[in-house]
């Protein structure tokens, strides 16, 4: 953005410092002014008269009192520059770091050496945004390449499905509609789950008030037959959790970790637990499901888009690799927060707290 040239901050505190100083010598002298006069005026024979001493005295104190505040003047010029030189030097360091970034530089950081103070807190700030914006640029940028090579996959499905077709003029058309039919409902579902996701992340959405109880006990209802074709045990209990947000969204977010835990479980007697709560000031949504067991260093990356536990197999009803990182957009859409624990015994616990309506 464009702006006409001013003086530095530098210069203005330069300015600042030497008149401030000047200010206080153009006191002072008065004050010496108006004690000499006195005096002079009392030991003078006539009001206004002053004796040859006397008119000496003034002659050279008026000098003196100029070279004095010239003094002033030069030094606080100087001193007021270097000051303000030494107390501007980080403020240069933070901004070569912010013109760094304007340019697409994330990676590098001020680290301002130090006792706290505004600088430096201004900085520490500023170290932790350009953390943050890296992590996100990178996860976008893992998002975009998991996202084009999971679009690509029925597509290339779709393809060969069609080769084949046309090479092979006995291949049972039939058949062929139906796998057709499932890679396309396949692709349909994923481009739903990434317009979900981005529709949350841009937090588009109209709030009113949400019990996440009933979300939670439709979510369990819906999926129920699910759970009992899978023979999982699905349990449901909870107070009353009034929430602000989308209803839309919340129960996409409770759909999704029902259907998480119950998806991701074991091959028989299996269960999930679902709870909603309410504290002081949060409403809390706990799934928690058995299963194989998670190594503590997978559970967090499986909030990211695509990604899967090492020992999640994908079955027919899996997903698309994005139930827990919408969950997890939605709650950050949400001002909450998803919390994924792995259960020492085996399985997961997805605790999701929001604020209280």
């Amino acid at each position: 953005m464009g702006r006409p040239p001013g003086l530095s901050v530098r210069l203005k505190l330069t300015l600042s410092y030497a008149g401030f100083l000047m200010g206080a010598g153009l006191l002072l002298v008065a004050a010496v002014w108006v004690f000499v006069l006195r005096d002079l005026q009392v030991v003078s024979s006539r009001p206004g008269d002053f004796t040859p001493i006397q008119a000496i005295i003034l002659r050279s104190y008026i000098p003196a009192t100029a070279a004095v505040l010239a003094f002033l003047l030069v030094f606080g010029l100087a001193g007021g520059w270097i000051l303000a030189g030494r107390m501007l030097a980080p403020l240069d360091r933070i901004t070569d770091a912010a013109r760094r970034a304007s340019t697409g530089s994330l990676s590098h950081r001020i680290r301002l050496p130090g006792r706290g103070d505004e600088f430096r807190e201004l900085a520490d700030t500023f170290d932790m945004m350009l953390a943050r914006i890296e992590a996100h640029v990178a996860e976008q940028r893992r998002f975009a390449a998991n996202a084009s090579h999971e679009l690509r996959t029925p597509l290339a499905i779709s393809q060969a499905l069609l080769d084949v077709a046309r090479t092979d003029p006995d291949h049972d058309p039939d058949e062929l509609v139906d796998r057709l039919h499932t890679v396309n409902a396949r692709a349909i579902s994923l481009t739903e789950a990434l317009l979900v996701l981005g529709r949350a992340d841009r937090r588009s959405f109209t709030r009113e008030h949400v019990d996440l109880s009933l979300v939670a006990e439709e979510a369990v209802e819906t999926l129920l037959p699910l759970a009992e074709a899978r023979g999982v045990t699905l349990e449901a209990d909870g107070d009353v959790a009034p929430a602000y947000g989308s209803a839309t969204l919340l129960l996409l977010l409770a759909t999704n970790l029902v259907q998480n835990a119950i998806v991701h479980n074991l091959a028989e007697g299996g269960g999930v637990w679902v709870r909603t709560g309410a504290g002081p000031g949060t409403v809390v949504l706990t799934v928690e499901n058995t299963g194989e067991r998670l190594a503590p260093r997978v559970v967090p990356t499986l909030t990211e888009p695509f990604q899967r536990g090492t020992e999640r197999v994908r079955g027919d009803d899996a997903g698309v690799g994005l139930g827990l990182a919408i969950v997890d957009s939605v709650a950050r859409a949400h001002d909450g927060t998803l919390t994924l624990v792995p259960r020492p015994a085996g399985g997961l616990r997805a605790t999701v707290e929001l604020p209280a309506a």
